[in-house]
């Protein structure tokens, strides 16, 4: 018993030593912790500023190359638009296609300008081609004159004296023409008709066609009856209605004409002045 009572304070000793040694193990196990969390913490903030160097040390690499952003944002996308060859090359195939399609217009308005042009002219040559055709197919039946001159058709408001051709003196002119010149080329018959209206229109000679025509001593077909004789061919018809209609082959101041190797009086050919030769015959005024 006095063991027991003298070793009573051994229990509460060992209590508390033990007490210690698990207080000793926890206070090392919490600072083993901490250490790892601190350093995983460590380790991960030096990846995340590795990782932000090299996002910087690639946005510098990508200025350096001229496509990079910059740092302000407008700047940034002004250069970034700007240096995009993607954009530059946009750009010209728009202004290239642009291009294009303006010559397209252009080329076509200018094929447009040219049928138009051509159209239009083709229409004139088929009027004018009309208008020659009426003038040797259908004679007028009213000629205009100035005092000086016989006027066309589209001249008539210029005229200052008018004359109807009644169907028997465009026979009349017609056989004329066709006795004086038959075997004449036919801008000889034409002359030949020009200068029967050219008297026609003349103060100085009768004022109608058959007058013209039968005044004496004037056309030899006349005298010698071969006016009466004759039927007008083709040629004669045409020339006679081109000449009516105002076809001119001698000047309108022409009042004479003669074979120099058939007529028989040459009095015109030494009195008057020549105009021009067709065929056989000598115009004169």
């Amino acid at each position: 018993m006095d063991i027991i009572s003298k070793n009573r304070w051994v229990a509460p000793m060992l209590s508390v030593l033990l007490v210690c040694i698990v207080g000793a193990n926890v206070v090392q196990a919490t600072g083993k912790w901490n250490e790892a969390s601190d350093s995983k913490q460590m380790t991960e903030l030096a990846a995340s500023a590795e990782n932000s160097e090299n996002s910087f040390s690639g946005d510098r690499r990508m200025m350096e190359d001229g496509t990079s952003l910059s740092t302000d944002a407008s700047i940034q996308t002004d250069n970034w638009t700007n240096s995009l060859p993607a954009k530059n090359w946009l750009t010209a195939a728009q202004e290239e296609q642009e291009q294009k399609e303006a010559k397209a217009k252009h080329a076509a308005r200018a094929a447009a300008a040219a049928k138009a042009k051509k159209e239009a002219a083709l229409k004139l040559a088929k009027i004018e081609h009309a208008k020659a055709l009426a003038a040797i197919t259908t004679p007028p039946q009213k000629l205009y004159f100035t005092r000086t001159k016989l006027l066309n058709q589209e001249d008539s408001k210029l005229a200052t004296w008018s004359y109807s051709v009644s169907d028997k003196e465009l026979l009349l002119l017609q056989k004329i023409v066709m006795a004086e010149a038959e075997g004449e080329p036919y801008e000889g018959k034409v002359a030949v008709a020009n200068v029967v209206l050219n008297r026609l229109r003349s103060a100085n000679f009768p004022d109608t066609i058959y007058k013209v025509i039968y005044q004496k001593s004037q056309f030899s077909p006349v005298a010698n009856g071969r006016l009466k004789r004759v039927t007008p061919n083709e040629d004669s018809i045409k020339a006679v209605n081109a000449a009516l209609n105002g076809k001119k082959e001698v000047a309108d101041d022409t009042y004479y004409f003669l074979s120099l190797t058939l007529a028989d009086d040459l009095t015109v050919a030494r009195s008057q002045k020549k105009v021009k030769t067709i065929g056989h015959h000598t115009f004169y005024k």
